[in-house]
């Protein structure tokens, strides 16, 4: 019997328990268990209900004691910026509020009134989005000052399962970047920033880094679970994660880590924090090894998510792709970044909404709703492409997808078409390969990160899309 290791992949809409094992060299991974996530509305605001998660992580541990593979070692990863502050008793402050509340409407001046945006570009590298945790703190410290003023620590959301798991406290590096408040340079805190907003400096925690062991499943857990393993940091940030397991041979590879979101970018040794890349909003988030992710954070798949649940979830995605392409001729076009399709109350009175304004024809059918989604998103991706070359000053042959959305053949093939290169998409699994890589590097099964994407290029079927 091989080794596993275990990957809880928590993301917007739901999370994942994937059990990985290497069998003659290839990575194969088996899902264990499946839940839903989602934001919920409370008091007012959108929260993340932490413990529905928490509970659902430990039933998935359950199912790996049921199914008789017990994993060696286990690591949560979910998206970025959401976190928790605790008091003296380890027990929330307030709401866990998620990032398409409206909470932070408003607090981007807040924060470039004690730092200017180009210098807090300069000092982190992280591109301005209203939900950054940088301006979620600013909306508590302006509206609930009493919650900042009783915390004892701050900790992102798997920061903060991987305590209830072990009850040690670290904070993983990769997350840690998507605040806005770790230092580009230094690579830890930005302890200056962290004085100048007012933010209490305690409860910032040392950051570690990815392949960090934290410890044992408390006793307690391995009773109500069945399990007893090790809790590995991953790449705790999802997209972190996901970067990793690009099957890229060789450096300079660009890559669309396709999902709710859609993280577009190359894997960089340098940060690029310039005006250039502050102007076209270019993120320099924190990857494995103190690799740089420089990307853009696009809307991605969150769009026709949206429209499909709108619709009852009466069309499958491909019966939606196969409508898009039959309508690929209405010419209508939308800026997926625009602000109006982050948390709509109808995201298809949204898109008709944007056309009316901007002078286009509306979109009546579902087909012709869809056709202007998969259409306006693949024109962002080449436009990223080319924002990309032109602030590295390099030429990319191929793009890489992975995640979820490397399985919409529709979209690839239009990436593919509009980017004018060469599209390899695959693993659909890539943020759960990365967080197991994480693992079996640091278990001594793989010897680093090179040979980790060898063998995710070994162990998956990676499809192309010529031009």
């Amino acid at each position: 019997m091989g080794r596993y290791y275990l990957a809880v992949d928590i993301g917007a809409s739901g999370g994942r328990h994937i059990l990985g094992e290497l069998k003659n060299g290839k990575l194969v991974l088996t899902e264990i268990y499946r839940f839903e996530n989602g934001m919920e509305r409370k008091n007012g605001k959108l929260c993340w209900n932490t413990e529905h998660l928490f509970s659902e992580i430990r039933n998935g541990l359950r199912k790996c004691a049921e199914s008789g593979k017990k994993p060696f070692s286990m690591g949560i990863d979910t998206w970025g910026v959401d976190y928790v502050l605790l008091d003296r008793e380890n027990k929330i402050i307030g709401d866990t509020c998620g990032y398409r509340d409206s909470r932070t409407e408003g607090m981007d001046e807040k924060v470039y009134a004690k730092i200017p945006e180009k210098e807090l570009y300069e000092r982190t590298g992280i591109q301005k989005q209203i939900f950054n945790t940088v301006f979620q703190l600013m909306s508590v410290k302006e509206t609930a000052p009493e919650e900042l003023a009783g915390a004892e620590t701050f900790l992102m959301l798997p920061d903060y399962f991987h305590f209830l798991l072990t009850g040690k406290k670290a904070s993983e590096y990769t997350n840690a970047t998507t605040t806005g408040m770790v230092n580009v340079k230094t690579k830890t805190w930005d302890r200056e920033i962290i004085q100048r907003l007012g933010f209490p400096e305690k409860i910032f925690l040392p950051l570690s880094l990815p392949g960090t062991e934290l410890g044992e499943l408390r006793p307690e857990i391995t009773e109500e679970t069945g399990v007893s393993c090790k809790v590995i940091l991953p790449a705790t940030h999802d997209t972190g994660s996901a970067v990793m397991a690009v099957p890229a041979q060789g450096d300079d590879t660009l890559y669309i880590s396709s999902g709710t979101w859609s993280l577009m970018g190359v894997e960089s040794r340098k940060a690029v924090c310039t005006e250039q890349g502050r102007m076209e909003n270019f993120t320099n988030e924190g990857g494995y090894e103190y690799r740089y992710r420089i990307l853009k954070n696009i809307m991605g798949l969150w769009m026709i998510q949206s429209v499909r649940h709108e619709l009852k979830d009466r069309y499958s995605f491909a019966e939606l792709c196969s409508m898009a392409e039959k309508e690929k001729a209405f010419p209508t076009r939308v800026d997926v970044n625009d602000k109006s399709f982050y948390a709509p109350e109808s995201m298809i009175g949204a898109i008709r909404a944007y056309a009316k304004r901007t002078g286009q024809g509306v979109p009546e059918t579902e087909g012709q709703i869809s056709a202007v989604i998969y259409e306006s998103l693949s024109g962002s991706y080449a436009r990223t492409l080319e924002e990309t070359e032109r602030l590295t000053g390099k030429h990319y042959n191929a793009v890489h997808i992975v995640g979820g959305g490397s399985h919409a053949d529709y979209l690839n093939r239009l990436t593919a078409e509009k980017c004018g290169r060469t599209v390899y998409a695959g693993p659909g699994e890539a943020t759960a390969a990365g967080n197991l890589l994480s693992q079996m590097i640091k278990a001594g099964e793989l010897k680093d990160l090179n040979d980790a994407r060898n063998c995710v290029f070994e162990s998956f079927d990676i499809r192309t899309y010529r031009p």
